[in-house]
């Protein structure tokens, strides 16, 4: 994400109030300081694994080749002042940062070679390819465990690495109709929808981080290393149990009915005065409704039989919903935030990306990170979610050029000498 420009006119998000201070910085060890990760990832699911592992300090070095680029390293957005390449993507610098980047044609036999000298010096492995190609590569567990006895290594394969559906390729989008998620997203009558994102990819990603931490605790206690099969269609159900278990329990479906909740009303985004402005609201109780009432300056309607409880609302549901979005088209989602929040009511603008990109608290706590990159220069890109008071968790350096730390780490992590190396290039094995 490029910087505002300095002609921009600031747009506030909210009327929070916040301190400008950043990140608490400590001085102690990252949590994975000196552990090396052989990273063999591409698009989003597994890159977005390995970058856990980075924020967390982490040595990561992902293996790509020139002769088949990530397709992430394609994909925009570009800076607008910056012609497209492949280390110029917005996608791809957000994804892959605090890593290295090496290149090697693992078509060939050498290429290959040159991995496994990798992946023995390393201390967890990590790829995402469909089952087996790994080990196809020559590259599967058995190899690698041969070569270093206490190797994790991870594989964020669509399906699985066992059952009948674990040879098929799998993409993002194809993962959120085929875990359920779409037949509960969408409006009353309508068809099953996309959910926006592929949510197989980012929680595929952290489900996996978190089985290679786990990998590493065993590891720790009993100085053993093992392989994690991890299935990015089962991790996207997992967001999703309470609609899986209607079924195994009731053997009902859940509904499709948009923004609404079961057990609360009002529930939903209702349209804001302004250009395409919005504003969530969420009424968890008759108390709260009668607050909110009081908020329209209708204090009546709290004891309105249409509305007093939640049975009545959602029995009126239609004609609540119009009530409110009469009221919030009248006012900016900052000010029906404002009063809503002061009343003690579940309230928010919803935010556009601009909105996150200048939010106050966000940039107060150190959110996001501008670190500079040899071709797009300085841009702000979404840093570590989370702190900790003991340990240095954090963006250490910009996204990888392509293949831009292949001599140094073939030089000093796989000990090939300057003569090797050279040849290696000149037979395009580092391509």
């Amino acid at each position: 994400m490029a910087a505002p420009s300095p002609r921009a006119v600031p747009r506030a998000a909210h009327g929070r109030g916040a301190r400008r201070g950043g990140a608490p910085v400590t001085t102690d060890p990252a949590p994975l300081a000196g552990l090396r990760v052989a990273d063999f990832t591409w698009v989003w699911a597994g890159p977005f694994c390995t970058l856990q592992l980075a924020h967390l300090g982490a040595e990561v070095i992902r293996v790509e080749t020139a002769t088949r680029i990530c397709v992430t390293r394609l994909l925009p957005p570009y800076p607008r002042d910056v012609a497209p390449g492949p280390n110029r993507s917005g996608y791809f610098n957000q994804y892959n940062q605090g890593k290295q980047s090496i290149t090697l044609d693992l078509k060939r036999p050498e290429a290959v070679a040159v991995a496994r000298r990798l992946c023995a010096a390393s201390d967890v492995v990590v790829e995402n390819f469909a089952a087996g190609v790994m080990d196809r590569m020559g590259l599967g567990y058995d190899v690698l465990r041969a070569l270093r006895s206490d190797i994790v290594m991870i594989s964020l394969s669509g399906y699985g690495a066992t059952g009948p559906d674990r040879d098929k390729v799998s993409y993002g989008p194809a993962q959120v109709p085929l875990s359920g998620l779409s037949s509960v997203t969408g409006y009353r009558g309508w068809p099953p929808m996309h959910v926006g994102i592929s949510y197989g990819d980012p929680t595929g990603g952290l489900h996996g981080a978190v089985a290679v931490l786990a990998a590493l605790l065993h590891r720790s206690r009993s100085g053993e290393g093992q392989y994690i099969d991890l299935s990015q269609w089962e991790s996207s159900m997992t967001v999703l149990p309470d609609a899986i278990i209607s079924w195994t329990m009731n053997g009902v479906a859940p509904p499709r009915d948009g923004n609404r909740d079961a057990d609360m009303a009002p529930h939903g985004v209702f349209r804001a005065a302004g250009d395409d402005r919005w504003v969530a609201i969420a009424i968890e109780d008759d108390a709260a409704w009668a607050r909110f009432a009081r908020c329209l300056g209708q204090p009546e309607l709290a004891a309105d039989a249409r509305f007093a409880t939640l049975v009545a609302r959602k029995r009126h549901e239609d004609e609540l919903e119009d009530l409110v979005a009469a009221w919030t088209r009248a006012r900016s989602p900052e000010e029906t935030t404002a009063l809503l929040q002061d009343a003690g009511i579940a309230a928010f603008t919803a935010a556009t990306n601009r909105d996150v990109a200048e939010d106050p608290h966000l940039d107060a706590r150190g959110f996001f990170v501008e670190l500079p990159h040899p071709e797009v220069g300085v841009r702000r890109h979404i840093g570590v979610p989370w702190r900790m008071s003991a340990s240095d968790c954090r963006v250490r350096r910009a996204a990888p050029c392509l293949g831009a730390d292949t001599e140094r780490v073939l030089a000093e992590v796989c000990r090939y000498t300057d003569a090797e190396i050279a040849e290696l290039r000149a037979r395009q094995i580092l391509a």
